[in-house]
């Protein structure tokens, strides 16, 4: 007989006591512990018994005999998509995409459904009607023949709905919504997230269906649920964005079939999500040059090489404890910057709040931009302007020492194709560096030459 187990399950982690706890033990976060019903049946086989009947059962294949298909990946004609996805949708897999709300998720799934041709799609959504979602592909020109839409949280039902339909992709929004009928907890908690889950993927690769999964995002920014969901699936897609800029970014977190650093740039429209072929031409846009504060630089997104706007402020303090912010740059790199600063040459900033923003609403993590919003900082504490077609690239040392960076001929092609005629770099990339007749390349090697060249 089955029997009913009760356990208090960490919502943010899913660490499991059998009693109250008010921190948890794990994640360290308060007030996250809720009960809930674990039903558990455990029937002992006699060892040997069905050990034939198993092993004929089983999924075991010789390597050199499984057929690798060449049309292994579906591909969503959507080239910023196939771009994150290492080339296009395998079949099988299962994808989970996180985001704030309204930043396009939806959106971007329904473009993806009528951008793949000759499949058969299935859309279950357990937040929104059909009439709903009718609306919306109307506004976004829908043409897709082969397209279905069922309103269900249900997972017998829907999977009864699968077997029926076989369709080729099946889109879930959200797997927050779904449940099993044999667990008692509520939709949306640890127990129900982890089994759909794990139901969905046993799914998905019994009948070589590709799951996509919406996730909604907790405040901290990552996506609800326990952490074991994003090591279950294939791959995990952040969409992240500001609601104040048009601009969004689709980022690989994880990719069991693909690179984990290759990002794809989207335009929110009336008419819904556009590719943005030239990224470095849009972040540029709207820089003016002739006034201080503004740097350009080039960031390395995955294979992609990207022109970006650090700006910088610099102004005078009215409160004891100078403001220093960062937006869309690293924090404790700007600590490290400013501290190096004013070591090595004498920029005092102690009295003055520093601002520094990457243009565009794009957050960078790579350090090649260092020396970049150092010459920001500098340009916007002095008020002097730098050269409107200058590019400056490097890495800042504690000692204030220019570091080499990667990928320094990508960056340099970039440059030429917007026109810019000068570039500063670290003195160790000149080191097997083509001879290029249109960029005047500045080699530094420390940040006081930097200073001392550029400003």
């Amino acid at each position: 007989m089955s029997k009913t187990v009760t356990k208090y399950i960490c919502q943010n982690c899913g660490y499991s006591s059998v009693r109250w706890l008010g921190k948890c033990p794990e994640c360290s976060n308060w007030n996250t512990f809720v009960e809930e019903i674990v039903f558990s049946d455990k029937r002992k086989t006699s060892k040997g018994k069905n050990d034939a009947a198993l092993l004929q059962l089983s999924n075991l294949a010789k390597v050199s005999d499984i057929d690798v298909r060449e049309d292994k990946r579906l591909t969503t004609s959507i080239g910023e998509l196939d771009r994150v996805l290492g080339g296009g949708i395998v079949a099988g897999s299962v994808i989970l995409v996180g985001g704030d709300p309204g930043i396009g998720k939806s959106t971007l799934m329904m473009q993806l459904s009528d951008k793949i041709k000759n499949s058969t799609i299935l859309y279950v959504s357990g937040e929104e009607s059909q009439k709903q979602i009718k609306l919306r592909c109307e506004r976004l020109g829908f043409e897709h023949d082969d397209f279905y839409i069922l309103s269900e949280t249900s997972l017998e039902i829907i999977a009864a709905v699968i077997d029926k339909l076989e369709p080729d992709v099946v889109i879930v929004d959200s797997i927050q919504t779904i449940y099993r009928g044999e667990l008692e907890s509520s939709p949306g908690s640890v127990s129900q997230l982890r089994e759909s889950t794990a139901a969905i993927i046993q799914i998905a690769k019994a009948k070589n269906i590709s799951f996509f999964l919406i996730g909604h995002i907790t405040k901290e920014g990552v996506i609800a649920g326990p952490k074991v969901l994003e090591h279950m699936v294939d791959t995990v897609l952040q969409f992240e964005g500001e609601r104040t800029h048009a601009y969004r970014i689709l980022r690989a977190i994880k990719n069991r079939f693909g690179s984990t650093n290759e990002i794809g740039i989207f335009e929110m429209t009336g008419a819904g999500l556009l590719e943005v072929k030239n990224p470095s031409e849009v972040f540029l846009s709207q820089r003016n040059s002739g006034i201080s504060g503004s740097t350009v630089s080039a960031s390395i997104e995955g294979t992609r090489p990207i022109l970006i706007e650090v700006q910088a402020l610099v102004s005078s303090s009215g409160y004891s404890v100078p403001q220093r912010t960062a937006t869309g740059f690293d924090y404790k790199r700007l600590a490290i910057l400013l501290a190096v600063l004013e070591k090595k040459i004498g920029l005092h900033l102690s009295k003055f709040d520093v601002f520094v923003n990457i243009a565009g609403g794009i957050k960078i993590d790579e350090p090649s931009i260092d020396l970049a919003a150092a010459m920001s900082i500098c340009s916007s504490f002095k008020d002097t302007s730098m050269e409107p077609e200058l590019i400056v690239l490097g890495e800042v040392g504690l000692s204030g020492e220019i570091r080499t960076i990667s990928f320094i001929d990508r960056r340099i092609q970039e440059a030429v194709k917007l026109g810019f005629k000068k570039i500063v770099l670290p003195k160790g990339n000149m080191k097997n560096l083509k001879a290029n007749g249109i960029l005047e390349l500045i080699p530094v090697e420390t940040i006081q030459d930097a200073v001392r060249l550029i400003l």
